[in-house]
């Protein structure tokens, strides 16, 4: 009975055997993946814009393609495997918003290079991985996307009297267009909240800001800006 067993044992061990070619294959395929997790993470970092940024994304760029390579090890052309690992890959519910398209485009880009180097196609993925690298810098050195004028949004309140053609005479200078959003009066205290489309800033913000605060009455005046139209 127990010779049976270990006959069992050894059979089963020689069928998952690796050859010197198979280490080889699967360490140079992790490899490959975790540099070019790597090069898209520096990538990432190098082209990303706005306020958002969290460096754990970055460290899920660097890992997720090992791990993706690490599922194609599993399949292997196991069509019967491959389909109970997207069974089972299908009950996990990924919660976390994804705040930025691009954000998205890097994801897919790791995934697609885990994918590449699971299936030992080295040369297509540091290929490929290589033109689109250049692409995306490229693209953040020209500004590609960015539009030539920037909108601001800007809160003035005070008490007392209220003179909106003064406001809008100092807004005139600084913007090329202004809209007013919202204007709210209780009792003696009033706000007033304006659309600001600045093409092209000849003076510092900071003057427009002085300018509308030293009006008679205004006691508190802030610009606020969203988060695409922040210097990269």
């Amino acid at each position: 009975m127990w010779e049976e067993i270990l006959q069992i044992i050894r059979e089963a061990f020689q069928s998952i055997a690796l050859t010197g070619d198979d280490i080889f294959n699967i360490l140079f395929s992790l490899l490959v993946a975790l540099l070019l997790g790597l090069a898209i993470s520096l990538v990432y970092r190098l082209t990303h814009r706005g306020v958002n940024f969290e460096m754990t994304f970055m460290t899920s760029l660097i890992l997720i393609t090992p791990i993706v390579a690490m599922v194609m090890f599993f399949i292997r052309g196991n069509l019967v495997l491959s389909l109970g690992l997207v069974g089972s890959l299908a009950i996990i519910r990924f919660r976390t918003p994804i705040k930025d398209t691009r954000d998205m485009v890097y994801l897919f880009w790791s995934i697609a290079v885990g994918l590449g180097a699971g299936t030992f196609n080295w040369a297509v993925v540091a290929l490929s991985s290589l033109v689109i690298m250049i692409a995306a810098v490229l693209l953040y050195a020209i500004k590609y996307g960015r539009g030539q004028s920037q909108d601001y949004i800007l809160v003035v309140s005070g008490d007392q009297g209220m003179d909106p053609k003064q406001i809008n005479a100092i807004l005139q200078r600084f913007a090329s267009e202004v809209k007013i959003r919202s204007q709210s009066v209780n009792n003696d205290l009033w706000e007033m909240v304006f659309e600001l489309r600045i093409t092209k800033i000849e003076q510092p913000l900071a003057d427009l800001i002085s300018e509308v605060k030293a009006l008679p009455d205004v006691t508190h005046v802030s610009l606020l800006a969203p988060q695409l139209a922040l210097p990269a």
